[in-house]
């Protein structure tokens, strides 16, 4: 008796003993393909070709950056040139200002005479009179007051500077030793003056004796006044102060100088208030 045999395995292509190619009834697969040879001639033609359209963009890129560095070169060139502009600006602007501040330190340190004047009349007492009053140049080596207590900006080439100031002698006749005393103390408490430079320089009595002088009426005969026996007046003090204006600025001293009408400098000062120049 015979057995049949059927294997179905030989009919998978994965369990085909000879590693064939099974025919049944279809067209045979050739195992070698050609499909890495195409795509080493599309690498071999797309790299290049991928190399050279780079290369054309960077190009093209540089000649762009290039462009954009010449206009920001010519636009530097501009704005350095203004700045060259607004440093000169600058430069002269300081120096106005320095001009000005100086200017006005030159208002600030000015005591005017009529102020002064005026403050010297409002002092004296009763038994003095004063014959003369007399500004005396700086002597060598006296220190000179500062213009302003504010800081100064520095010295500029071609400003102004303050005016120099002396002392100041003041000379009269009192009735007595004791007027001369009241005088200077009074003249201590001066708004405009040191009270340490001022000082009794000279006091003495007079020599001779201040007489009436003859009046002569029309048509009296002459020799009918005895000249011999007309009354003297009582001798006086001649005196001698001398003083000097203090540090003090001006704007410090409006009230002042406004009641001694000194409205001139009263006005220039505050107006330099208002626009910032000197200092409130």
């Amino acid at each position: 008796m015979h057995s049949l045999d059927i294997n179905f395995l030989n009919d998978r292509p994965e369990y085909r003993p000879d590693g064939g190619v099974r025919t049944r009834g279809a067209r045979a697969v050739p195992t070698d393909s050609r499909q890495p040879l195409i795509l080493g001639l599309l690498a071999a033609i797309l790299l290049p070709a991928l190399a050279g359209g780079l290369l054309l963009f960077l190009q093209s890129r540089n000649a762009d950056l290039e462009q954009r560095q010449v206009a920001l070169d010519s636009q530097l060139g501009d704005i350095q040139a203004k700045q060259k502009q607004i440093e000169s600006l600058r430069t002269e602007t300081k120096q106005v200002k320095e001009e000005t501040l100086a200017l006005a330190s030159v208002f600030n340190t000015l005591k005017p005479w009529s102020a002064v004047m005026q403050d010297f009349r409002d002092r004296i007492p009763p038994g003095v009179q004063i014959l003369r009053v007399k500004q005396l140049p700086v002597q060598q080596g006296q220190p000179q007051p500062s213009p302003s207590p504010s800081p100064s900006p520095g010295a500029t080439p071609g400003a102004p500077t303050p005016p120099v100031i002396g002392n100041v002698e003041i000379s009269g006749i009192a009735n007595s030793f004791n007027d001369v005393n009241d005088f200077m103390l009074v003249l201590q408490k001066s708004a405009f003056l040191d009270p340490k430079e001022t000082r009794l320089v000279a006091s003495e009595l007079q020599q001779t004796a201040p007489t009436l002088s003859t009046l002569q009426l029309k048509n009296a005969p002459v020799g009918t006044v005895d000249t011999n026996n007309l009354p003297k007046l009582p001798s006086q003090i001649e005196f001698t102060i001398r003083t000097a204006f203090n540090n003090i600025p001006a704007s410090d001293l409006l009230q002042e100088l406004e009641r001694k009408t000194a409205v001139g400098l009263v006005t220039r000062i505050e107006e330099l208030q208002r626009k910032g120049v000197i200092q409130k």
